[in-house]
């Protein structure tokens, strides 16, 4: 990401991988000589550094000390602190593979910790995501995904993880718009919702032509997209369509109200304060702020502390007032 981007963690200036490396390994090697870890300067560093610039570090760090940084951090850390500093030395696409695999793991499926990845990922980001599941556990996702979900839900993650936009960008078809809105209207007509026209389109085409859609089917039907998903589908398939609709109209507010409901949990501020903070975390503050009237940097200062506090202000990056 380049100066200038929604995201709040930008490129270091003055930026030297192995000054940084030698400055890791120093933080480290504190412990290793009876001294407490220098936590203060990891969480300084890699929480200054955008994702490219980390990977060099860890490229730098490996030359200097012949270890791999992210079992160094694991050795020295602990708790929701170490988890931190371990989704900030993943790629993107490794963090949402590990993210998903979360959701998975153990007792139960966290349905809605899927469906933030994979409503809130373009296409491509997806594809990179699915090859990092792979090389990460040695599983298809696509496999996964199938095991852990059932009906309707199923094809809805199917399809997600597998989204293709048919549809050029940068053009308006209002033949297709007008189209898809007579399939939308059609597929609740009947006794029984049918559910396959609304997977189908809503998840193989661009924002702007579905936001073209909803406007339209909403004149056509009297009720909001919101509506229609409430009183036409149930359980997962429900969750799933309107996480879906709300991330097509403004994924930012997902994400703040995700945040506002969950500032508890430290496992979703994380995913969501390093997935973002180089994609458009400055858009999800901003509707944090309208939404809680308080700025989430406020909040975070209120519901953490620590060292964990100082590195998820730092990935905020500032105060809204």
């Amino acid at each position: 990401m380049w100066w200038g981007t929604l995201g709040t963690i930008r490129p270091f200036p003055g930026f030297s991988p192995e000054v940084d490396a030698c400055d890791i390994q120093t933080a480290l090697d504190k412990k290793a000589n009876a001294f407490p870890t220098d936590v203060g300067a990891l969480v300084g560093i890699l929480t200054n550094r955008n994702n490219a610039q980390r990977q060099k570090v860890a490229e730098a760090f490996h030359q200097v000390s012949q270890k791999d940084l992210s079992p160094a951090l694991k050795k020295t850390l602990s708790g929701p602190l170490e988890e931190l500093m371990l989704a900030l030395m993943m790629t993107p696409a490794q963090f949402d593979a590990h993210r998903l695999r979360q959701a998975m793991e153990g007792m139960g499926t966290d349905e809605e910790g899927l469906l933030e990845v994979l409503c809130s990922r373009t296409g491509p980001q997806l594809k990179d995501t699915m090859v990092s599941y792979k090389q990460a556990f040695g599983r298809y996702l696509e496999k996964d995904l199938e095991s852990e979900t059932s009906k309707d839900f199923t094809k809805l993650v199917l399809a997600l993880v597998m989204k293709e936009e048919r549809n050029p960008k940068g053009l308006i078809d209002y033949h297709l718009i007008g189209e898809d809105v007579k399939a939308l209207a059609a597929a609740t007509t009947g006794k029984k919702t049918d559910t396959t026209p609304w997977i189908q389109i809503l998840t193989s085409r661009d924002l702007d032509h579905l936001n073209r859609v909803f406007q339209r089917l909403h004149i056509l039907k009297g009720e909001t997209i919101e509506k229609m998903v409430q009183n036409n589908f149930s359980g997962d398939l429900k969750l799933g369509l309107r996480i879906l609709v709300q991330c097509i109209q403004n994924t930012p507010l997902y994400l703040a109200q995700r945040l506002h409901g969950s500032m508890k949990k430290s496992n979703i501020v994380r995913g969501i304060m390093v997935g973002r903070s180089e994609d458009d975390l400055l858009c999800v503050r901003r509707e944090f702020k309208k939404l809680a009237n308080t700025s989430l940097y406020s909040t975070i200062e209120k519901e953490f502390k620590g060292d964990l506090q100082k590195a998820l202000l730092a990935l905020c990056r500032s105060e809204d007032l």
